[in-house]
C-alpha cells in the first residue's frame, strides 16, 4: 500500500452513487446463489468473477438483473443492506445514499410495505451499530418502462420511508429517452425529493441536457460525456450541478475504453463539481478507495487534493447542513494530523 493509499483508506468519506443490489459482496452473492439454486448466477468464486466480467454495457445489465433476482424475500433484503454498511465502515464511509430499486424486488413478489421495513431496519442498525449513516435514492429501472416509472414514484411518495431523500433514473440509456419520465419525476419533487438521474454514460450529451431540463436534476449520474459539450460543461460549473463520476466502472461497461483517457480531467479542469464513487463495486473489482486512488492518478493528486475530493461529496450530498459541517471538520482534521 502506498502512503497516498493509505491516507485514503483512514479518510472519512461521503458516496453519493453506489447501487443496493450492485454492492452485494461476492460472499453475500455466493450465499444468495447457494439459497437460490435455480439461479444462474454460480456458488464458485473463481467462477463468479468469470461472471462479472463483463463485454459490454448491456451484458453487465443482464448479469446485474440475474443477481436482483437472487433478492427474494424481506429477510435477503435485509441482510444484503446491512452487510452493505459493513462493507462500507471498512472503509470509512461515514455516509452514503444508496440507490435503491424497490421495483426490482416488489415485481418478484416482496411486498413494498415489507421492503421498505427491511431497508428501514437494516439502515437504523447500521448508523447505531456500525456508524454508517444510510439514505436512499429510490431509483426507476429504466429498461422496465413506465410501468416500473410509475410503481417506484407510488411507492416513494405512499411509503416515504424516513430514510428517502432523492429519486432516480437507471439501467441503459440508449433506446430509453429521458422526458417519458418528467410525470413521474415531477410527482417526486413535488414530494420533497431531489432529482438525481443517470444520464450521459453511454449516450451523448444531449442526454444529460433531458434530465437537466425534463428531470430538473440537481445531480447527474455519470455525466461521462458532459466533455463533449463545452456548453453543457459551463452550465455545469456555472450552477455547481455536480457529477457523480464512476471511473472503474466506466472502463467496466466499457463507457470509456482507457481509463487513463477518462474524461473527469475534463470535468475537473472546466470547473464542474465532480464527486467520485464506486457504483456497483464488487461486480467491478473495486471499492470507494480503489476510486479514490484511481481519481487521484488520474488527477495528480496529494493528500490535500484527495481530502478536497471528499469534501466535494460531502458539498454534494443532501445531508442537513449540521452534518456537513460535522464531516467536514472530520476530513479536516484527519489531514492535518495526518500532516503533522
Amino acid at each position: 500500500m502506498s502512503v497516498l493509499d493509505s491516507f485514503i483508506a483512514g479518510l472519512p468519506k461521503a458516496e453519493l452513487h453506489v447501487h443496493h443490489v450492485g454492492s452485494a459482496s461476492p460472499r453475500i452473492v455466493s450465499e444468495l446463489a447457494a439459497r437460490h439454486p435455480d439461479s444462474p448466477v454460480p456458488t464458485d468464486p473463481e467462477a463468479l468473477a468469470d461472471f462479472f466480467t463483463f463485454r459490454d454495457f448491456a451484458h453487465f445489465i443482464q448479469v446485474y438483473l440475474s443477481v436482483v433476482d437472487l433478492i427474494r424475500d424481506a429477510e435477503d433484503v435485509r441482510l444484503l443492506t446491512y452487510e452493505v454498511a459493513r462493507d462500507m465502515a471498512r472503509q470509512n464511509i461515514r455516509y452514503a445514499e444508496l440507490t435503491v430499486t424497490p421495483f426490482s424486488s416488489t415485481r418478484r413478489g416482496i411486498p413494498d410495505a415489507a421492503f421498505v421495513e427491511a431497508i428501514e431496519d437494516a439502515r437504523k442498525a447500521a448508523e447505531t451499530e456500525l456508524g454508517v449513516v444510510l439514505r436512499w435514492c429510490f431509483d426507476i429501472p429504466g429498461e422496465a418502462g413506465l410501468e416500473a416509472a410509475e410503481e417506484t414514484a407510488r411507492i416513494a411518495c405512499e411509503l416515504k420511508p424516513e430514510g428517502l431523500v432523492s429519486f432516480g433514473l437507471g439501467g441503459p440509456e440508449i433506446g430509453v429517452p429521458r422526458p417519458q419520465f418528467k410525470p413521474f419525476f415531477d410527482r417526486a419533487i413535488a414530494e420533497g425529493l431531489h432529482s438525481v438521474p443517470h444520464a450521459g454514460e453511454t449516450t451523448g450529451p444531449q442526454t444529460i441536457w433531458d434530465a437537466l431540463v425534463d428531470l430538473r436534476a440537481e445531480r447527474i449520474g455519470h455525466g461521462t460525456s458532459a466533455p463533449q459539450d463545452p456548453d453543457l460543461l459551463a452550465h455545469l460549473a456555472e450552477r455547481r450541478i455536480p457529477l457523480e463520476v464512476c471511473p472503474t466502472s466506466n472502463l467496466a461497461t466499457r463507457a470509456v475504453t482507457d481509463l487513463d483517457r477518462h474524461p473527469i480531467k475534463e470535468m475537473v479542469a472546466a470547473g464542474v463539481l465532480v464527486t467520485v464513487n464506486s457504483d456497483d463495486p464488487p461486480m467491478f473489482g473495486t471499492d470507494l478507495n480503489r476510486e479514490y486512488g484511481v481519481a487521484a492518478r488520474l488527477l495528480d493528486l496529494d493528500a490535500a487534493g484527495v481530502a478536497g475530493l471528499a469534501k466535494n461529496a460531502v458539498e454534494a450530498s443532501f445531508m442537513d447542513p449540521v452534518a456537513k459541517a460535522a464531516l467536514r471538520a472530520e476530513i479536516d482534521a484527519y489531514t492535518a494530523a495526518w500532516r503533522g
